[in-house]
């Protein structure tokens, strides 16, 4: 279904949009030049699964069914490419590079996503299951909500995101990938295949946010 196009007045106009779509706002900026933005972006918005639908509605698709390569890259695509072209926006992905756009830089730019304890981004709703499936940059500077002024890390009592790896693979001291991924290839590691990174489910946002287990495995499936 295609949203009748029209250059959006406020955040609300593309937030409602974007939950037409099952995507959310999970924050924007007014970029300058170290930002990295498409040129003439007066706001970048980036967008996020909007939980709980969106995973219904994912495996629904074309995309999910058609037994091809990268099918939520695929999704996002044309979802989100769509969505840009009815609203008189640049779609933007963290994927199809090299180059990669910094994804990572702009989510802390948007003041509403923080680099936890151990350095995956924690996001003020969806704590360490934090996913940006792509941004609109749009020429117009939408008047932007004030963010949160600190971090939920610090105030997070106990940290636990910081001892929940049942390998010590991701801690404060970074992350070893290979250790990861030969844990979850074997028995041991199926709970972390079939629910998720048990770091990321630590996290008492992530716990709150209604993202499907199913999702988790997908992701982890992938990342095998």
């Amino acid at each position: 279904m295609s949203l009748q196009a029209a250059a959006p007045t406020d955040l609300d106009a593309v937030q409602k949009a974007a939950r037409a779509v099952h995507l959310d706002i999970a924050g924007a900026f007014h970029p300058d030049a170290a930002q990295a933005c498409p040129p003439g972006t007066g706001t970048l918005l980036l967008l996020s699964p909007h939980e709980p639908a969106f995973w219904p509605t994912f495996t629904a698709s074309a995309e999910y069914r058609d037994g091809a390569p990268d099918p939520m890259d695929r999704w996002s695509a044309r979802v989100i490419g769509q969505l840009a072209r009815d609203l008189g926006a640049k779609a933007v992905f963290p994927f199809g590079g090299p180059p990669f756009h910094p994804f990572y830089r702009w989510a802390l730019a948007s003041g509403r996503a923080w680099a936890s304890p151990v350095r995956l981004l924690v996001h003020e709703t969806a704590g360490l299951f934090a996913s940006y499936r792509g941004a609109l940059a749009l020429p117009m500077r939408l008047d932007l909500p004030a963010p949160p002024r600190h971090s939920p890390c610090d105030t997070c009592e106990g940290r636990p995101c910081l001892t929940a790896c049942p390998i010590g693979a991701l801690t404060a001291d970074g992350y070893d990938v290979p250790a990861c991924r030969a844990y979850i290839a074997g028995e041991p590691g199926r709970d972390c295949v079939e629910s998720g990174c048990a770091v990321r489910r630590a996290c008492p946002i992530s716990q709150r946010h209604g993202r499907m287990p199913k999702q988790s495995a997908f992701h982890m499936k992938a990342f095998q």
